[in-house]
């Protein structure tokens, strides 16, 4: 289903292929796991464990960085006994001169110590990231599908955001805090173990503020995450709808949409504010019910002679700066929480066990391509002079339970040939392309690709296509080394020449070496394809599938792609998803499917003879073509929706229109 038709699905109750094959609505969506809490500690401990020296450094810097700053209140305490004993002004030089110094200690290891901290941080952070990308390029097709690209956009902005905030600001700081409660609690049962008894008073209510706090926060920001991945889906959905969504006068639906999901987001949000005040409203309780206990002891122990003014002092000052680290490391349980959750949500994509390898593995051009090695580069090389033939045997699939697709398909493509597939939109037909090209996985059934001397090969790649082509922000270059990496510039043109991109090509302004994608050059919807038809030819594997390679292009250009796509398959087998009867009619043989199966099957002529469905597509089509070119060229006023078709994965083979008017997509001119 093309991108514009997407907004249009999540009220659908058709039981239609097209809409399984987009982003499912929210009530079936099936999120991107998330790891359990034990499973996220467990993952943090994995990735510590090659740093552990790192770590150990780190920890010492910060324990000597705390340990100095504690000498800070003893000092202040020796100079109130000091001015309480009416020595003399120059008796305080050196405990002053003492402050200066611990100082100076203090700031030069709380400095190394968070350096340290935080390169840990960075390097654990950086790895995550890599394993996350690493297995969320190879998530499978279907799964991405059904969570909804919201939920694994979310993943990769969002919650990324969040745990590397954290680890910036929050892990180091976390550490300092709570390095500074122990030692400084154990301070104060060095002054006196009563003034430690009296300090304790907070601490059951700060222990209960805790839990309550992480009881109620962690469901709520999970919550949240789940709610802020639904609202970028929808804004997604819309956005990229655009044009179907005023074509279809559906704005205000999709406004409504738009309003509910940001709602839901907003509320979670206001649900975190009340739940942080109330979380500080109950701090500042414990930390007044222990200053008092902590005065009243004091006030006790110098009436009894126990202690000294200054010793009380100390203690008094040793509590009050316990408010700053305590505050500190509860109000982190705010970002810790928030980037658990997010960190939870990052294992659980990391976590995912590496597909098992496909009979075949689809390379090069379309939205699952992959780089590949020299070995692979020399196996498609080798494998394109092979040919390839592609048996497929009872055939089922169904995207989601009890919905099949696909019924018992059987299908052969001798090695060499070049086969179009065609059918009404629904029909299965971008199912068949994708279950052969390795995409998906069938539910039932087998897709094996041999060489033409009818030896398996288990490794001979498949080369999928489709109109969905993503240009790489760099280099052009680099963007068709893609398809191989080691290939040369003359390589490049060549292959850019097969595909009638080279004139274009070199008339940018760097040439090759123009940047393209996001902030570079930008370039057509037709050049774009020609692009992902060069990685084709740059592949060079044994087996092509197009998948509406050519739906890009519009009326006017659609046959010099047309051409550029027969050139690209040239000489190896093809499977091409046909955009326009015109592929259809130049194929070795034609697959008409209807219903998921497939109903006829030969030549043009055959099939047009026969009078069956696909006479009946060519006959519309014809029809269509021969009232096109007899119509006068006007222009609709402001208010006229006239039908521009774009069909998506499933659309129908017409150029100009299409026979279902359920995948119609209407665009204002």
């Amino acid at each position: 289903m093309s991108d514009t038709a997407t907004g249009l699905r999540e009220d659908s109750t058709a039981d239609r292929e097209s809409q399984w094959q987009g982003t499912p609505p929210p009530a079936r969506r099936q999120l991107l796991p998330t790891a359990t809490q034990a499973r996220t500690r467990a993952a943090v401990r994995e990735l510590v464990r090659p740093h552990r020296r790192l770590a150990l450094g780190g920890f010492a810097m910060m324990v000597a960085a705390t340990a100095v700053g504690l000498l800070v209140q003893p000092l202040l305490g020796r100079i109130v006994d000091l001015v309480a004993e009416h020595r003399p002004p120059g008796s305080i030089t050196l405990p002053v001169v003492l402050l200066v110094l611990v100082a100076l200690a203090q700031g030069a290891t709380t400095v190394l110590g968070l350096a340290l901290v935080s390169r840990l941080g960075e390097t654990v952070l950086a790895h995550l990231r890599e394993r996350f990308v690493e297995k969320a390029l190879r998530l499978p097709l279907e799964q991405v599908e059904k969570a909804g690209a919201g939920d694994l956009t979310a993943r990769v902005t969002r919650d990324v955001s969040v745990v590397g905030e954290a680890v910036r600001s929050a892990l180091p700081e976390l550490a300092r805090s709570l390095l500074a409660i122990v030692l400084t609690l154990a301070a104060m049962a060095a002054l006196d173990w009563r003034f430690f008894l009296a300090a304790l008073i907070a601490v059951p209510v700060q222990a209960s503020t805790a839990r309550w706090y992480v009881r109620n926060a962690v469901p709520l920001y999970a919550e949240q995450r789940i709610a802020t991945g639904s609202q970028q889906q929808q804004l997604l959905d819309t956005i990229t709808g655009a044009g179907t969504v005023r074509a279809f006068r559906l704005e205000e639906e999709h406004t409504a949409r738009v309003d509910r999901r940001s709602s839901a987001a907003v509320e979670l949000t206001l649900r975190g504010v009340r739940l942080v005040l109330n979380f500080y409203n109950r701090l500042h309780v414990a930390e007044y019910a222990g200053l008092a206990a902590v005065l009243v002891t004091g006030f006790l122990l110098v009436r009894a002679g126990s202690v000294s003014i200054g010793t009380a002092t100390a203690a008094a000052l040793y509590f009050h700066s316990l408010f700053s680290p305590v505050n500190q490391a509860l109000v982190l349980l705010d970002d810790a929480q928030s980037a658990t959750a997010a960190l939870a949500r990052l294992v659980g994509v990391a976590d995912q066990p590496s597909p098992e390898p496909s009979p075949h593995r689809p390379s090069a051009s379309g939205p699952c391509s992959e780089s590949k090695s020299a070995d692979a580069d020399a196996d498609a090389r080798a494998g394109a002079h092979a040919h390839g033939t592609v048996t497929v045997t009872g055939l089922h699939h169904a995207y989601e339970p009890g919905r099949p697709v696909l019924h018992g398909v059987d299908l052969t493509l001798r090695a060499g040939e070049r086969v179009a597939l065609v059918g009404v939109s629904g029909a299965g037909k971008t199912t068949l392309a994708k279950l052969i090209a390795g995409v998906h996985r069938p539910t039932s059934g087998s897709v094996h690709v041999t060489a033409d001397d009818g030896a398996p090969r288990d490794g001979l790649p498949v080369a999928l296509v489709t109109q969905e082509t993503h240009v790489f922000a760099g280099p052009l270059a680099d963007d068709l080394r893609l398809a191989r990496a080691g290939a040369t510039d003359d390589e490049l043109r060549t292959a850019l020449a097969a595909v009638d991109a080279l004139d274009w090509a070199g008339a940018l302004p760097d040439g090759l070496d123009t940047v393209v994608g996001d902030g570079g050059h930008r370039l057509t919807s037709a050049q774009v394809q020609q692009l992902a038809l060069a990685r084709l030819v740059l592949a060079d594997p044994p087996v092509a599938v197009l998948d509406e390679a050519t739906a890009e292009a519009g009326s006017t250009g659609a046959r010099l792609l047309e051409q550029a796509a027969d050139r690209a398959v040239e000489g190896r087998t093809a499977l091409i998803v046909a955009h326009r009867l015109t592929q259809a009619a130049t194929a070795d043989r034609i697959v008409v499917m209807d219903g998921g199966r497939i109903v006829e099957n030969g030549t043009h002529d055959e099939l047009c003879a026969a009078a069956g469905p696909y006479a009946s597509l060519w006959a519309a089509w014809s029809g269509t073509r021969a009232t096109a070119d007899r119509t006068p060229t006007h222009h609709p006023g402001p208010h006229t929706a006239t039908r521009h078709v774009t069909t998506g994965q499933e659309g129908t083979t017409s150029p100009d229109r299409t026979t279902s008017p359920d995948t119609t997509t209407v665009k204002d001119h």
